[in-house]
């Protein structure tokens, strides 16, 4: 990756990983670094704000645009920064039990 990616400015998500990538859990610790040094780069090439300048770039734009599976590390971490951001919010319960769907077992359908 000597080339490839090249920025000076760090990447956060103060949104969705407020605390930072490594200490959310849904990164390694060597995700999150790649993440914190080559994010702002991925998020210029997948948002088109710049050109890939090498092919390295060029495939990543590819993944990007859901036209090849990702291979790199860079491509893979990038996929799974992106489908962590989008995916919808998970209910918890305090209960721990599951979900009550309101009157669902208290109405019975016979008139004997």
């Amino acid at each position: 990756m000597a080339e490839s990616f090249t920025t000076t400015n760090r990447f956060f998500d103060n949104k969705n990983y407020p605390r930072g990538f490594s200490r959310h859990g849904d990164f390694t610790i060597k995700e999150a670094q790649l993440l914190e040094r080559y994010g702002f780069a991925f998020n210029e090439l997948d948002l088109g704000k710049r050109e890939p300048a090498t092919e390295e770039e060029q495939q990543f734009v590819s993944v990007c645009r859901g036209e090849r599976e990702p291979a790199t590390d860079a491509e893979r971490v990038w996929t799974k920064y992106v489908t962590r951001i989008k995916r919808p919010k998970r209910f918890h319960t305090l209960s721990g039990g599951k979900p009550q769907v309101e009157g669902a077992e208290d109405y019975t359908d016979s008139d004997d």
